[in-house]
């Protein structure tokens, strides 16, 4: 940003003023109201829920509040669900060094939710339950929006101008290839159920365990090649805001993304959430829990969205009827400064890898936000030259942080097929699915 006058260097009290009210500017078009809503229909009773629309980054800082949408699909029973219902949230937050700017926090998330699953899993595992869940995990700060996933819940998320981005991915092994081969490379055999006669029915499943799905939190009868590693997605939307899915897949089973948001269109979000549900049961039936959270981003000045259906179209722009429009006066007082914020959808980051190596790194301008001397994954507090660096294989980078701890380290070498420390079962049994 350009702050020279025609007439010489601008004065440092004038400069300090502009940018103070340039940066109120942006903190006001990054302010948003959420309206909410959800609904469920119950079949196996594995689905959960987590809704926390006032968190804190800074504990008693109103201004530092961001908002916690999950969705948490068991299977083989509840309590990994559950489990992750309670800690999850709490073990993300406790990977991310205190003292942070805003930016610097949102830029920390992604290597966060990383941590924060890793350990939740790791954790669960030790009470010797078998059950799992799929995990869809949301933070609304701001404009800014993080999504974590693991499993085949999914969230979606629809622009004012119409445009539907995906902020997670599938992992059911029968569509995404690439798992399939970073399961069979890691150990895992990926098949279907056979039958006498040799016939092969159903979904591709991972053995041993026979479960569906790649990635998920829990299961400890299957290898452990099924990690809990997420897909993380950061965006921002613009200021007019926008609509957010995020559902089991109980709902995708039977609708795409685009089916969801039409069939809402006009809703505001607690009839929106029950229509979309309803819809998917009409064309499948109740054959598993299906649960929706709709999530409506909308800008400050316009609180409840309208209620009225708009005129249906072809192509972009469909939801912006929803949201009132900004007007040009409303940032006139942003060419005064000789700065205008481009007010578009930024995809700001996005990563699927299930190398740990990978996700925890940092490209962050500072690295001293890592702590040498706790684990990366389990915060746990290490003595100098006890920690093992992610970056152990490659010799230039071993002496590199971050660290892991020693039960981390074995975890990781589990996940990527270099160390086995569950026991295996028959290709045809199916003591785990989904």
């Amino acid at each position: 940003m350009n702050m020279r006058s025609k007439s010489g260097p601008v004065p440092l009290g004038e400069l300090l003023k502009r940018e103070g009210i340039m940066n109120e500017k942006v903190r006001e078009r990054q302010r948003c109201e959420l309206v909410y809503g959800q609904y469920g229909q119950s079949k196996k009773g594995e689905d959960f829920t987590l809704i926390k629309p006032d968190c804190e980054r800074v504990q008693g800082d109103s201004i530092s509040t961001f908002s916690v949408f999950a969705i948490f699909d068991g299977h083989n029973g509840t309590k990994a669900a559950i489990y992750s219902k309670e800690n999850l949230l709490d073990n993300i937050l406790s990977a991310i060094p205190s003292n942070l700017t805003r930016d610097e926090w949102l830029g920390a998330l992604s290597r966060a939710f990383v941590s924060g699953f890793v350990k939740t899993d790791k954790d669960f595992q030790t009470k010797a339950h078998t059950s799992g869940t799929t995990v869809t995990f949301v933070i609304i700060d701001g404009m800014v929006i993080t999504s974590g996933s693991v499993g085949d819940s999914l969230a979606v998320l629809e622009s004012a101008d119409g445009s539907v981005y995906h902020l997670s991915a599938d992992h059911r092994l029968e569509a995404n290839e690439e798992e399939v081969e970073r399961v069979t490379a890691s150990g895992g055999e990926v098949g279907r159920l056979n039958v006498v006669g040799g016939t092969q029915i159903g979904p591709l499943r991972c053995w041993p365990g026979g479960l569906c799905l790649s990635r998920s939190i829990g299961d400890l009868d299957v290898g452990e090649f099924i990690v809990p590693v997420p897909h993380v997605k950061q965006i921002k939307l613009s200021s007019a805001g926008g609509r957010l899915i995020i559902s089991s897949d109980g709902v995708w089973d039977a609708l795409n993304a685009e089916m969801a948001f039409n069939s809402s269109r006009g809703l505001p979000p607690d009839a929106a959430a029950s229509q979309i549900v309803k819809d998917a049961v009409q064309l499948k039936g109740l054959r598993d829990d299906t649960t929706c959270i709709v999530v409506d981003i909308l800008p400050q000045e316009r609180v409840t969205p309208t209620l009225t259906p708009p005129t249906k179209k072809q192509g972009m722009g469909v939801f912006k009827h929803m949201f009132k429009k900004r007007t040009s006066e409303s940032a006139s007082n942003l060419h005064d400064l000789e700065f205008q914020e481009l007010d578009v959808v930024e995809e700001i980051f996005e990563e699927g890898s299930a190398c740990l190596a990978e996700r925890l790194e940092t490209e962050y301008p500072i690295r001293n936000i890592f702590k040498v001397f706790i684990c990366a994954i389990c915060q746990t507090e290490l003595k100098p030259g006890e920690g093992v660096s992610v970056h152990l294989e490659g010799k230039s980078r071993a002496w590199d942080g971050p660290f892991l701890c020693v039960s981390c380290q074995e975890k990781r070498e589990a996940m990527e097929g270099k160390r086995h420390s569950r026991d295996s079962s028959s290709h045809n049994s199916c003591s785990s699915s989904d």
